[in-house]
C-alpha cells in the first residue's frame, strides 16, 4: 500500500486570516487554485516525492473548527512552527512533546479554530 493519505483541506471561514496564518507559520507561499464554485488556496506540492499536499478551502456551509480529521504538517523541529503559530494569531493545545522513539508532536489552533499537528524527529 502506498501512503494511504493524498490529500486535505482545510475549512476555513476568513481566507486572507487563515492564508496569512499558514504562510507565516511555514514560511511559504499558497497558490489559488481555479475553481468556479469555492475558494482554494493550495500548500506547495512535488508529485514526484512521498507525502500528501493540500489547500486551505472557503466553501459557503462549510464551516470550520471542531474538525474531526487532524492534519500533520512535517517540520525540522515542530517547537520553531508551534511558536510561529502563536506569533500568527493562532494558539498551542499541546507543546511540543516526545513521542518515543517516533520523535516529537505538537498541536496547535489555527486562526479559524483549526486543531492541527506538527511532527518532527527532532
Amino acid at each position: 500500500m502506498n501512503n494511504p493519505v493524498g490529500w486535505f483541506e482545510i475549512y476555513v471561514q476568513d481566507m486572507a486570516r487563515a492564508k496569512a496564518f499558514y504562510e507565516a507559520v511555514f514560511d511559504t507561499t499558497l497558490s489559488q487554485l481555479d475553481n468556479p464554485e469555492l475558494e482554494m488556496w493550495a500548500f506547495p506540492m512535488d508529485m514526484a516525492t512521498s507525502g500528501a499536499s493540500g489547500a486551505l478551502v472557503r466553501m459557503p456551509g462549510f464551516p470550520s473548527g471542531a474538525n474531526s480529521v487532524l492534519v500533520y504538517f512535517k517540520c525540522a523541529d515542530c517547537a520553531v512552527e508551534a511558536d510561529k503559530a502563536i506569533k500568527a494569531g493562532g494558539t498551542v493545545q499541546k507543546p511540543k512533546m516526545s513521542i518515543g522513539p517516533y520523535g516529537h508532536i505538537a498541536l496547535v489552533v489555527d486562526t479559524e479554530g483549526n486543531m492541527i499537528g506538527l511532527h518532527s524527529m527532532q
